[in-house]
C-alpha cells in the first residue's frame, strides 16, 4: 500500500465561540486545498468523520455540508465510529482509492462540542459505550477508564506518580504546538492534586471538551509521485472488540488496538522497533499506557518504565503524542483521528518546529472508539 498525502489543514483546537460546525469544517478544508495546491474540482470523493453532530450541533447530513462548502456535487459521506470516526474516515478514503473509485480524496474530521452543557456532552459521548450494560447503570467514560486503570495498577507496577507523567509530558508537547487547546505545562503534583473525577483519575488525567476540524487530502501512488509527495500511508487496519467492558476477555489490554497494529505493521512491512514516533489515543492518561503496549512499543505491563525514565518526549527514545495528544491538544472527537494523521505528516515533513522528532521516517497513529471497542492504526512513512 502506498497512499500519498498531498495536503493537510487544521484549525486551532479549543473553545471556539465565533464559528459553528460548518465554518470549522470549511476552514480546515480550504487550508488543506491550499497546502496541496489543488482546486476543489480535483477532489473525487469526500469522507468526513463526525460523532456528535446531531446531539451537540443539531446537524446530521454532514457529508452534504462538506461538499456544499466547496460547491461540489461529488460523492461525500459522513463517517461515524465514536472517537475513532476521523481515522475510520481516513480508512474509507484509502479504500476508495485502492478500489479505483477515486484518485484524489479529501478526508475531514470535525466536531463542535462547547456550545452545550457538560451534561449534554457526557450523555452524547456515552453513546460510544454500551447503553444498557453501562449507561443505564450510571457509568460514564471517566468511570470506565478508571476501572481499567484500577485493574492495570492492581496487576502491574504502575504508580500514581508515573501515570501522572503521561499528562505532564503531553502538556509539555502541547505548549509547543500552535494549534493545541492548552499551552500550559504541568507538574506531577498538578495532576495528582487536581479535582478527582473517577478514582484514580483526576481532572488532569482527562482530555477536555473541544471544538475543531482537520482535513487531509490523499491520492493514489501515481498522482502522489507526480506531485513530488514525501509522505505516504503504507498501512491501514481496523479491529473491534466488545462494546462493553463487562464482556471483555481481559481488562489488562486493549486487544482491538493490538490486532489492528499487527495487521497494519504487516501491510507496511515494519516492526515496532522501526517506529520513530506515535500519536496515540490518550482520552485518559491510562489509555496512553494501554496504547503504547498495544503498539508493541513496550511489553505488556511495562509501559510505565518509559514514562518513569522520561523516554516518551519528542527528543527521547520513544516519542509519544508530540502534538500534545488528546489531553493537551484537545479532543474534538470526530476530528481527532485526522489530527493525528496531520501531526504524523508534519513530523515526517520536518515541520513540527519546537517538537520535531529528529530524522523521523516512520510514524504510527492509534485512534480508539469507546473503551476499546474499535481501534484504527495507520502507518506513515517518509519516502524520498
Amino acid at each position: 500500500m502506498k497512499i500519498g498525502v498531498l495536503g493537510i489543514g487544521i484549525t486551532k483546537f479549543g473553545e471556539i465561540w465565533d464559528r459553528g460546525i460548518r465554518e470549522l469544517l470549511l476552514d480546515s478544508q480550504l487550508r488543506a486545498l491550499n497546502d496541496a495546491k489543488l482546486t476543489p474540482e480535483q477532489i473525487d470523493s469526500i469522507f468526513t468523520g463526525n460523532m456528535c453532530g446531531d446531539s451537540l450541533s443539531g446537524q446530521l447530513h454532514i457529508g452534504a455540508m462538506a461538499s456544499e462548502n466547496l460547491n461540489l456535487d461529488k460523492p461525500s459521506i459522513r463517517v461515524e465510529g465514536a472517537c475513532a470516526s476521523g481515522s475510520i474516515a481516513l480508512r474509507q478514503g484509502i479504500a476508495a482509492i485502492e478500489s479505483g473509485a477515486a484518485n484524489i480524496v479529501m478526508v475531514n474530521g470535525v466536531e463542535k462540542m462547547t456550545d452545550v452543557s457538560t451534561d449534554q456532552v457526557t450523555t452524547a459521548l456515552m453513546g460510544a459505550g454500551d447503553e444498557e450494560l453501562e449507561g443505564f447503570n450510571g457509568l460514564t467514560f471517566p468511570g470506565l477508564y478508571a476501572l481499567l486503570a484500577n485493574a492495570y495498577m492492581d496487576k502491574y507496577d504502575l504508580t500514581r506518580e508515573v501515570l501522572a507523567e503521561v499528562s505532564v509530558k503531553n502538556h509539555y508537547h502541547g505548549a509547543r504546538n500552535t494549534y493545541s487547546q492548552f499551552k500550559n505545562e504541568l507538574t506531577i503534583d498538578d495532576v495528582i492534586n487536581s479535582t478527582m473525577v473517577a478514582d484514580p483519575l483526576t481532572l488532569m488525567d482527562c482530555s477536555p471538551i473541544t471544538d475543531g476540524a482537520a482535513t487531509i487530502i490523499i491520492a493514489n501512488e501515481s498522482i502522489a509521485k507526480k506531485m513530488n509527495t514525501e509522505v505516504y500511508i503504507t498501512g491501514s487496519a481496523l479491529a473491534t472488540d466488545t462494546l462493553s467492558l463487562a464482556r471483555r476477555k481481559s481488562l489488562l489490554e486493549i486487544s482491538a488496538g493490538k490486532m489492528a497494529a499487527q495487521n497494519a505493521y504487516k501491510q507496511a512491512k515494519i516492526t515496532p522497533k522501526e517506529i520513530n514516533f506515535a500519536e496515540v489515543h490518550d482520552c485518559f492518561s491510562i489509555a496512553e499506557i494501554y496504547a503504547v503496549e498495544a503498539l508493541g512499543l513496550a511489553k505488556q505491563g511495562e509501559a510505565g518504565k518509559l514514562y518513569k525514565e522520561k523516554q516518551t518526549y519528542f527528543d527521547a527514545k520513544t516519542p509519544i503524542n508530540t502534538s500534545g495528544g488528546l489531553k493537551a491538544c484537545g479532543h474534538p472527537v470526530g476530528a481527532t483521528g485526522v489530527k493525528q494523521a496531520i501531526e504524523a505528516t508534519m513530523q515526517l515533513r520536518g515541520e513540527a518546529k519546537e517538537r520535531q522528532v529528529k530524522n523521523a521516517t516512520i510514524g504510527v497513529t492509534h485512534n480508539v472508539g469507546g473503551s476499546g471497542a474499535t481501534a484504527v492504526i495507520h502507518v506513515f512513512k517518509r519516502m524520498k
